[in-house]
């Protein structure tokens, strides 16, 4: 760079001595002066274009950024304020926050938020493991929502050690902020006749943000009569934490109390700001009974960090209730609602004891009958045990939804590829999202390409919520249209992403699975969906519009992932992350030569999709525009050309491609990849696997298509994709089937059975043998023992675990990866009810 900046400032220097001699009449002649006349003009004009060129890119690529984090200007798919009481407020209080064990919050930028922990006293020596945050390797487990309707009720179990927790809400409308609600938490021990009843701590906590105002009335021994509190969005509300029984009984249980009221720490630090303050002894003495030493907050209702000054304001509140008791026993907490009991001629009784326990079977029997009504497991003759599970499925993907706002980080599409390494990322404007996760203890956030699957069961059950989420997903819509693939907003949700993930990249698509649950609501013909449809047709049609222009591939109707890994002398495969099958195996050496053929199949999906719903809506320009476009991509002709592998006798991917690659140790380096022979070359890329099913997993083949049958030949064998226990990701027979991608990443999509694509596969094949064609029959057997066969490992993994699993193995079924998964594992549902 300072040899350079050299070079550049030395020729001005040379030419200015040159003119100034001229201008001291020295001995240059006036054909000099004419010469050095028209060279300062040259020279001119090359500064004044380079500095234009200069300026100019500068500016394009300042426009870029800033379009790369504003807002979409087209109206948004909900109404004004859709999340707030005044116009939804059976959906504004609600378990939305996913990664704790048990909590609810509101639907609002600054939520009033509840939580519960809880620690077995004196199990392990030291301080007694404190549990709160669901967490992979912590030990708690099998865990999950027996019922939980996505609205107003549920009931979930915890196995932790040699305790059982059970944990139920139930919501009561009235008023104008969102009604009333209560909790009941019931601690029993795992085994009966346990002999020595262990002591146990329930923590209750409620944490503001500095808005709302919190005042506890503290009683006898610590205990909290009750906390009162105001703020603009609840109006006035009341908490009350009822005096423990033992489970099924009225008769209070002796317990100690502790409390504990500090500024908010901030939310990710709430666990070890308890444990932190979990530093002094005290007796728990039932009457009659040997006292028992316990670990306890500190004991008096004292304000910690703020003086009485500031309750209330700057960070906001945190103020939890110590509970300790030995087992068995349960505890209520009833929130309470102002509005919801002012002017009325009967006050309204409190949602407890026995009229909670009215409303919590009330509510249980309620879901039974709208789940079978749904679903119709028992009518198909599915055993109690599947339909205990079916709605396990569904209770947990509800369970699992989330209301998240804050600020993404984003680094803008600079134009030209690997570009946007010199740029820095920029925060996305303050947004919403009201969405379902993959996993509460590993994935408690929202993915793209995740959430169309999610809600194709949710649809099925609610389709209310699925318009909300589905208006909360494109409310993320940029000024290009571009929807990041992963959404981590607010604290809670970057405290447990790794920072490398955390900025997404406006260059990268994501499957566009959300056209998934748009397609089933055009044939469902519900006037709200149609309606919510209207509002969001100009997202939609923009959003996919981003997707055909900005991931187009080399030749026309042709397209290429963008995002790619770049060829690191560690890699087996350079990963494709946005195509979400990321190991799945890709042209050995990445290039713009590159085409892809599953995007290729969700560009048409897509097209497909929005060409019927702009002929429905009426929308000539829209479909007068697109429907060229899905006509050439739903072309087999077409597709044949750029991917049909005759030399492989499937679709494929087409790159720059050999398949003499292979990790080999190189000491000190360890593993590194070695390319043999033959050397890589432009051709179809033989990897055997799902994405080599794609036209038909989206069924854009015709059934009378002579390509359908060498598909169903590869799906059949097993070999190549067949197992017992559900589609294999990638084939048997692939060099890349198990490998490792580096010394340090075990294969993902390279064998592994998922559920979300052996979803795609069932409905492809029982769409294909309900038609006429020469492969119905065959698509219509092979439908059958497919769904015998995931559908049964997913059962006996669950009986065996307690879990949903992110994946299954080929090999002998049982679960792998992340656990719970109650994202597109649930989809496991709609396959045992053969609704696709």
């Amino acid at each position: 760079m300072a040899r350079g900046e050299r070079r550049r400032r030395g020729a001005p220097a040379d030419g200015a001595r040159t003119t100034e001699r001229a201008a001291r009449g020295g001995p240059a002649r006036r054909s000099g002066e004419a010469r050095g006349s028209a060279w300062r003009a040259a020279l001119g004009v090359v500064v004044l274009s380079l500095a234009l060129g200069l300026s100019g890119c500068w500016l394009l690529a300042w426009h870029r950024a800033r379009r790369a984090v504003t807002l979409h200007s087209a109206p948004p798919a909900l109404p004004p304020d859709s999340s707030s009481p005044a116009v939804a407020p059976d959906l504004f209080w609600g378990t939305y926050r996913p990664h704790v064990y048990f909590g609810m919050k509101t639907r609002s930028p600054k939520p009033l938020l509840t939580g519960l922990m809880w620690a077995q006293q004196g199990a392990t020596p030291g301080t007694p493991k404190l549990r709160h945050t669901c967490e992979q390797g912590d030990g708690v487990g099998p865990y999950g929502w027996e019922f939980h309707d996505g609205l107003s009720f549920g009931r979930q179990h915890i196995q932790d050690g040699a305790l059982r927790l059970t944990t139920e809400f139930v919501k009561r409308p009235g008023g104008q902020h969102g009604g009333d609600w209560s909790w009941r938490v019931t601690v029993e021990p795992q085994t009966s006749g346990t002999s020595a009843l262990p002591l146990v701590s329930l923590f209750f906590y409620v944490v503001t943000d500095g808005k709302e105002v919190l005042v506890p009335e503290v009683g006898a021994k610590g205990q909290l009569k009750f906390i009162s509190g105001h703020s603009s969005e609840l109006g006035d509300f009341r908490f009350t934490l009822m005096t423990p029984t033992n489970p099924g009984d009225t008769a209070p249980k002796y317990s100690s109390y502790n409390v504990f009221w500090s500024s908010n720490p901030g939310l990710p630090l709430l666990t070890e700001m308890v444990k932190s303050r979990l530093n002094s002894w005290f007796q728990h003495r039932p009457p009659g009974a040997s006292p028992e030493r316990y670990l306890g907050l500190p004991g008096s209702l004292k304000w910690e960090d703020k003086g009485p000054s500031r309750q209330g304001q700057g960070q906001g509140q945190f103020l939890i209730q110590q509970v300790t008791l030995k087992v068995p026993f349960s505890v209520e907490l009833v929130f309470e609602s102002g509005s919801a009991r002012g002017g009325g001629s009967q006050p309204l009784e409190q949602l407890a004891g026995s009229l909670l326990t009215q409303a919590l079977e009330s509510h249980a029997e309620a879901f039974r009958e709208h789940f079978e009504k749904t679903f119709q497991l028992k009518e198909k003759g599915l055993s109690p045990e599947e339909q205990a599970l079916g709605q396990a499925a569904l209770s947990g993907l509800l369970g699992g939804i989330g209301y998240f706002y804050g600020q993404g980080l984003v680094l803008a599409d600079m134009g030209v590829e690997g570009s946007e390494q010199k740029v820095d990322p920029a925060l996305f404007p303050p947004v919403p999202l009201f969405t379902a996760v993959p996993s509460r203890s590993f994935f408690p956030r929202g993915f793209l390409w995740d959430e169309g699957f999610h809600q194709l069961v949710v649809q099925r059950w609610d389709p209310r919520l699925t318009r909300e989420v589905l208006g909360h997903w494109l409310g993320l819509l940029n000024a290009d249209g571009w929807i990041g693939r992963e959404q981590v907003l607010g604290d809670e949700a970057q405290a447990r992403v790794p920072p490398e993930f955390l900025v997404q990249r406006a260059a990268h698509a994501n499957p566009p699975t959300l056209l998934l649950p748009i397609a089933h609501m055009l044939e469902g013909g519900d006037p709200a969906d149609f309606a919510f449809l209207r509002r969001a047709f100009p997202r939609l049609r923009a959003w996919f519009s981003w997707l055909h222009k900005s991931q187009a591939g080399p030749v026309p109707l042709s397209y290429r992932w963008r995002g790619r890994d770049p060829a690191l002398p560690t890699l087996l495969n350079p990963k494709t992350l946005p195509s979400g099958l990321d190991d799945y195996p890709r042209a050995s050496h990445p290039s713009a030569h590159e085409r892809h053929l599953d995007l290729r199949c969700w560009v048409a999906l897509g097209a497909r999709v929005l060409v019927r719903l702009a002929e429905q809506l009426g929308e000539a320009e829209a479909a007068a525009e697109l429907g060229p476009l899905a006509a050439s991509l739903e072309a087999e002709e077409s597709l044949d050309e750029l991917h049909w592998a005759p030399e492989l006798g499937v679709f494929a991917d087409f790159g720059n491609h050999t398949r003499a690659v292979q990790l080999k140790p190189r000491p000190p380096q360890g593993l590194l990849r070695v390319v043999g022979r033959p050397h890589p070359r432009l051709q179809y890329v033989d990897a055997l696997g799902y994405v080599s099913l794609f036209p038909m997993l989206l069924r854009l083949l015709d059934p009378n298509s002579s390509r359908l049958g060498p598909l169903l030949d590869v799906l059949a064998d097993s070999r190549h994709l067949w197992s017992p226990f559900g589609l294999r990701s990638l084939a048997a027979s692939s060099p890349f089937y198990g490998q490792h991608n580096s010394e340090h990443d075990p294969p993902y999509w390279r064998g592994a059975v998922w559920l979300n694509v052996n979803y795609l596969a069932l409905g492809a094949l029982y769409h294909y043998g309900r038609l006429d064609g020469p492969h119905q029959a065959r698509a219509a057997k092979l439908h059958s023992e497919l769904r015998a066969n995931v559908v049964g490992n997913v059962w006996r993994q669950y009986q065996a675990t307690g879990f949903l699993w992110e994946q299954y193995s080929d090999r002998d079924g049982r679960g792998m990866g992340c656990r719970p998964f109650q994202g597109w594992t649930s989809l496991v549902l709609l396959a045992m009810a053969e609704d696709y």
